[in-house]
């Protein structure tokens, strides 16, 4: 927008520019209303004061209008405090302008002589302004004065009719450009047509067309409004702006040049069957200032320039449709309604609608007596026609599919006699006969019912139509909309008329990671099934981000989906975590695991291999920079085969890092220095050279070694040149990625200073942020984090000792989010918070207590502007700052390194004192680690684990009748993800989530392992079927069959012990079985267990609704051992132990504690070694002999201390079941310890040995 295009335009105006609704009086009039004008009635008043009054402004031609500015009625308490501009080139079909961030309302003024301006956001060119007040002055009625500021604008334009277009010929026979710009201005008469076509003989071509009123960018377009298009393309890269919406793509083509034949046609194709085009259609509509590479088209084709050549008709003015259309704004109470002529005998009714909504009524006509009615609704996004006759009598006509659109539909209804028909578009219409012959009575209805007759049978079967409509006719007979706006024929209710307010609320899409956007009249709802992330607008990753954090979840070793960026841009990624006691080991793998043997290869002519990965080379860059490790094993042996040049050092094999960086130096040592490990142990076979191969000896040396400097992993590539010599060879194998540690999880500061804090650049959090931070303390309050703007901010804080405050300002005003908690947050305990903006809503979580949610207004800002430092810890004005602890500050996926930062500011200081702090964990399988004064203890509440750091086993055997049932009480929103019903007219939220783990041993068939089943007669469970294969049933949808899954064929009921996890997150299912199965599923829908009632293991008696499969293998129960049951954040099986006479626990036969759990302790001990890829591989073997006789050795003292272990455990276990006998008969009961332990039997037969020393509990 230029800084001198701001002359007012409003002022030198003749009275016939002017023109409103109304006028309260002459002295009122329109031509008052200029701005500062004091003569007449100060100003312009309408006769009434609602939102149906507009003021006009005709500035005479085509202008450029780039601000506007009001004022009251001079000297009177009349003025408006908002309202929504409008602009048309013909004073009819209007359009609202929208400021940034989709604003379409415009703050008006507080008194009647302040002046108000605004610049607009993007300029206009228009002739017409319509001003159109929403709100006034509380005191006063509607009061006007305005003023219009701009210059003058010129332009070249061009009409086509469809049937028309211009060819631009070059002067050569064909031109090959490695640049292009085209640019125009254009406006639509229909949704189809070809606005550029260029082709070469070679395949190029370019072709830029209406397809369905959408450009590439699927925008629509076919609405007579002016739309802005500019294509830049400089080789391959391309940018496309559409009304200053611009994406960057990349094309396909081999070749960095455009060859284009002969011309370029512009309106259509003028001969058809040419390649490259996908639609026939000539473009019917008008385009202005159209240039190609800065050559002015439609100049030369006025100036009649041989280049030009015309065909068919088109002229140098546009032509302007005459189409009008009506607005239904309101889902409950638009109507319109009209008369029909009683004394035809016939029914003829068409009009056009475009929506966005699935579900609206349309059209609703009386026929005959009461109840008899034709109803035309959108259902499904199908259009139904339904002759209604009473309740239990009707019939129906469905026709379309996904007219829901926002695309013009074409609807005719025609009824006489004793038969009706409907059509859409230019499909043959669908029929039904009537049981008599038809009477249409009283009027028609349009769209809805008026609320003064739902009590005469008109009532609304589903939403009122919100949407656009235009050629509406009934019996032949077109509806004038001007006449029904001004009363003069039929009654309506919530309409604007000439206009189309339809938005495409999909553009731009705001669903993140390749979600997929769909919408309804009011806002847009993000499907992001399949994507990996969830969300309103899919923003948050379902993925753990790293091995270390699996492990605090209690998972064990396997393959697992980890997203090292979280909400970032990189997609999550397969990897193998390893995890053990002492180090948990991310393992990636590549497409060559094998031994690969090199010959004939020189240095001219080098043996190369690329490695690929699992995982992308940005995603492995992110996960290596989380890592505390990582390494590569380098496995070499050669024979007269050299790593360097012996004389000058030149490499003769090399391999390249992550960058694609030539790297000289091997296994074993320091990036920069071209030798190997033996060089830096210093036992080179020859102390010449510090390469073993470098001694380029007959016989086989060995240069494997370990590649250790991070920002060089992953190796990419390898090159091998020095075997084309008689007699060399060279094998080598590069092994899989391995790292260990997540630098992120515990980086954390000490802030004690309430003036200090540390700062980072600006947050980036214009459209979504995501936060979450650990927090100790015992201040009762203090800032986290705040980031300001000039008018926004944001800012996360502990407002009290039990409150967290999550405020920000967008521009639409403050929104505060808080969640109180029933403990004291300050207790130097760690706490989680969570919170989250974005355009859809915000979001609030601390620790398990529920989230507390908060929908943005479908109409206001949506771009949060900060401009300051982001302040952790404390303020700008150094006031209330936090005192404590603060760790794993996430922020959109990136973790602020704390650490780093306290080193070097005063106040703050890196790390966190106390043991809980510490990165190795200490409490295992969900257990939360308590600080204490003297040390830590473990509270494994809402683990299934028990013992001092939630690592031992809790294991049970069951008998035939035996279960265990774990009621939940009401309501049930801590458990589920959250319970809010969405708002979608078509859409349900898919915040469904499960998360079960757990180990079996059995040898029974059928068996039930676990059922969930909720007060809605949904179910989930899991069984073994007969064959012993492992079944997961869910039944979400009580009207429809369950899903069914049967993840291995095996049989389970092998009397071995397995482990089962199966994570559930809306439509996405996860299920691993042992080490082996790693199996992903998608069930029939995202719902939710809603209400959930009890949970059982074992046996199940009868339940309503349940399928008879389940029933059988519930009557059979289950007998064996169940281990470490976890169900969310539930371990029911404990709770059965531990929990005695609880009214949410209740347990039948027996229970009898096992220790079948140690067993997969062992077996996945044995698994791990599998996965790993380092230790004694590629190192010689010696002192095997000295060796065996040193385990000789240990393996007789071994097994004499066991024999003395065995003596003694033998008397300890007679004496305690002795003693134990004796007390159960005195002691009846006794409170239980706050942290109880499990105390578990060494018996593995589970049928014989474990009956002489169960433990018992009958309840």
């Amino acid at each position: 927008m230029e800084d001198h295009c701001n002359g007012p335009l409003v002022s030198a105006l003749p009275p016939t520019s002017f023109q409103s609704s109304s006028s309260s009086s002459d002295s009122q009039s329109p031509y008052f209303a200029k701005l500062n004008r004091r003569d007449g009635g100060g100003g312009w008043a309408p006769q009434l004061t609602d939102r149906l009054r507009w003021l006009q402004v005709d500035l005479r031609e085509r202008v450029e209008v780039t601000a506007v500015a009001t004022q009251g009625r001079f000297g009177s308490p009349d003025w408006v405090t908002s309202y929504m501009l409008l602009y048309s080139d013909t004073g009819r079909a209007w359009k609202q302008f929208r400021q940034e961030d989709n604003i379409g309302i415009f703050p008006g003024n507080s008194n009647s002589d302040g002046v108000v301006h605004h610049k607009l956001s993007h300029s206009i060119r228009t002739r017409f302004l319509r001003f159109l007040p929403i709100d006034w002055s509380p005191g006063g009625w509607i009061g006007l004065r305005v003023e219009v500021y701009g210059c003058a604008y010129k332009s070249d334009v061009a009409d086509f009719n469809g049937r028309s277009s211009l060819l631009y010929r070059f002067n050569q026979k064909s031109t090959s450009t490695v640049k292009d710009v085209i640019s125009l201005r254009f406006k639509s008469q229909r949704a189809d047509g070809v606005l550029v076509h260029g082709e070469g003989q070679r395949g190029d071509y370019i072709t830029l067309e209406l397809h369905k009123g959408r450009l590439a960018l699927h925008l629509n377009l076919d609405d007579h409004h002016w739309h802005s298009v500019l294509i830049e393309r400089f080789n391959k890269h391309i940018n496309f702006t559409v009304d200053r919406l611009t994406r960057h793509v990349r094309s396909g083509g081999l070749d960095d040049s455009l060859e284009v034949d002969y011309e370029l046609s512009f309106g259509g194709i003028p001969l058809p069957g040419k390649p490259g085009t996908f639609l026939r259609k000539n473009f019917h509509g008008c385009m202005e200032n159209l240039y190609y590479n800065g050559v002015n088209i439609i100049d030369l084709a006025k100036r009649r320039k041989p280049q030009i050549y015309s065909v068919g008709n088109v002229t140098f003015t546009c032509t302007e449709p005459r189409l009008i259309s009506a607005t239904f704004l309101s889902s409950s109470s638009s109507f319109l309604s009209l008369p029909v002529d009683t004394a035809s005998e016939s029914l003829l009714v068409t009009f056009q609608f475009r929506t966005w909504n699935r579900e609206a009524m349309l059209l609703s006509a009386q026929l005959g007596r009461e109840p008899e009615r034709l109803l035309l609704l959108l259902d499904q996004g199908q259009l139904r026609l339904t002759h209604f006759r009473s309740a239990l009598q009707s019939s129906d006509i469905r026709i379309g599919q996904a007219l829901s659109d926002g695309q013009w539909h074409t609807v005719t209804i025609s009824a006489g006699g004793v038969q009706v028909s409907l059509a859409l578009d230019n499909e043959p219409p669908s029929s039904m006969r009537l049981m008599e012959v038809m009477e249409p009575r009283r009027n028609l209805l349009i769209g809805g019912c008026p609320s003064v007759l739902t009590n005469q049978g008109c009532h609304n079967p589903t939403l009122a139509y919100q949407g656009c409509m235009r050629s509406l006719a009934i019996n032949n007979h077109p509806i004038n909309f001007s006449i029904v706006q001004q009363g003069l024929l039929g009654n309506y209710s919530k309409l604007q008329f000439d206009i189309c307010g339809i938005q495409d609320r999909c553009l731009p899409n705001y669903c993140e990671h390749d979600g997929e956007c769909s919408q309804s009249w009011n806002t847009f709802f993000c499907d992001c099934s399949g994507t990996g992330y969830t969300g309103a607008t899919c923003h948050n990753s379902i993925f753990e981000p790293s091995c270390e954090a699996h492990r605090l979840t209690g998972s064990a070793s396997g393959f697992f989906s980890v997203d090292p960026d979280g909400s970032g841009s990189l997609k999550s990624t397969v990897v193998y975590c390893n995890i053990t006691d002492e180090k948990v080991w991310t393992v990636v793998n590549h497409n060559s695991s094998e031994l690969m043997r090199v010959q004939g290869s020189s240095l001219q002519k080098p043996h190369v291999m690329k490695l690929n990965y699992s995982a992308s080379l940005e995603q492995l860059r992110t996960l290596i920079s989380r890592s505390e490790h990582c390494q590569q094993e380098v496995l070499y042996l050669c024979r007269k085969s050299r790593l360097f040049n012996t004389w000058d050092g030149t490499p003769l094999s090399w391999w390249l890092d992550r960058a694609g960086e030539r790297r000289t130096y091997w296994g074993g040592f320091l990036p920069g220095v071209q030798q190997c490990a033996c060089s830096l142990d210093e036992n080179c076979i020859d102390m010449n050279h510090f390469c073993n191969c470098d001694a380029d000896r007959s016989s086989w040396e060995n240069d494997t070694g370990v590649l250790s400097y991070k920002e060089h992993l992953p190796v990419t590539e390898v090159l091998v040149g020095d075997t084309n010599r008689s007699g060399s060879e060279a094998i080598y194998r590069i092994g899989s990625l391995h790292c260990y540690g997540d630098r992120f999880l515990w980086n954390a500061a000490s802030f004690y200073q309430e003036s200090s804090y540390l700062h980072f650049p600006t947050l980036q959090a214009e459209l979504s942020v995501d936060i979450s931070l650990f927090f100790k303390s015992t201040a009762p309050s203090g800032i986290f984090l705040e980031n300001l703007g000039t008018k926004d901010f944001i800012r996360l804080e502990l407002s009290a000792p039990s409150v967290v405050t999550f405020t920000f300002d967008i521009g639409n005003g403050p929104v505060v989010l808080t969640v109180k908690s029933h403990v004291p947050l300050n207790d130097k305990q760690w706490h989680f918070i969570r919170a989250e903006r974005n355009v859809k809503e915000a979001s609030l979580q601390v620790d398990q207590l529920p989230v507390r949610f908060l929908e943005a207004p479908s109409e206001g800002h949506t771009h949060l502007q900060l401009n300051s430092q982001l302040f952790i810890g404390g303020t700008a004005s150094r006031q209330r700052g936090f005192l404590g602890c603060i760790r794993s500050l996430n922020i959109n996926g990136m973790t602020l390194d704390l650490e780093e930062r306290a080193k070097m500011t005063p106040g703050v200081s890196s790390g966190c004192p106390g043991h809980c702090s510490s990165q190795n964990s200490l409490c295992h399988n969900r257990g939360k680690c308590i600080e204490k004064s003297s040390g830590y203890v473990c509270d494994c509440t809402h683990s299934a684990y028990g013992g001092p750091n939630c690592k031992k086993e809790v294991s049970v055997s069951f008998e035939s009748g035996s279960s265990v049932t774990y009621t939940f009480q009401e309501p049930f929103s801590v458990m589920r993800n959250h319970s809010r019903q969405s708002s979608a007219i078509f859409a349900q939220s898919s915040n469904s989530r499960e998360s079960i783990a757990f180990s079996f041993l059995t040898t029974q068939t059928p068996a039930m392992l676990l059922t969930v089943n909720t007060y809605h007669q949904q179910y989930m469970a899991i069984i073994l079927a007969h064959n012993g294969s492992l079944q997961i049933w869910y039944r979400l949808n009580r009207e429809k069959d369950p899903d069914i899954f049967t993840p291995t064929s095996l049989s389970l009921a092998n009397g071995e012990l397995h482990r089962v996890q199966i994570h559930r997150e809306g439509r996405d299912m996860y299920v691993q079985i042992d080490k082996d199965t790693n199996l992903k599923y998608s069930l029939s829908t995202d719902k939710e267990l809603i209400t959930i009632r009890s949970l059982t293991l074992g046996k199940v008696t009868a339940r309503a609704g349940v399928d008879d499969e389940i029933l059988r293998a519930g009557a059979r129960g289950f007998v064996g051992c169940l281990s470490s049951v976890q169900f969310n954040h539930l371990a029911p099986l404990k709770a059965a132990i531990l929990n005695r006479g609880s009214s949410l626990v209740s347990v039948l036969g027996n229970l009898v504690e096992s220790n079948c759990g140690e067993l997969a302790d062992k077996s996945s001990s044995r698994s791990l070694s599998d996965h790993t890829d380092t230790g004694s591989r590629g190192k010689k073997l010696t002192n095997t002999q000295n060796d065996s006789a040193v385990i000789g050795g240990l393996i007789a003292a071994v097994v004499l201390i066991t024999l003395c272990a065995v003596a003694v455990m033998t008397r300890f276990l007679y004496r305690h079941r002795h003693d134990r006998s004796r007390h159960m008969a005195s002691v009846k009961e006794k409170d239980h310890h706050p942290r109880p332990e499990l105390r578990y039997q060494a018996e593995l037969d589970l049928h014989s040995a474990m009956r002489d020393s169960r433990k018992e509990y009958f309840i």
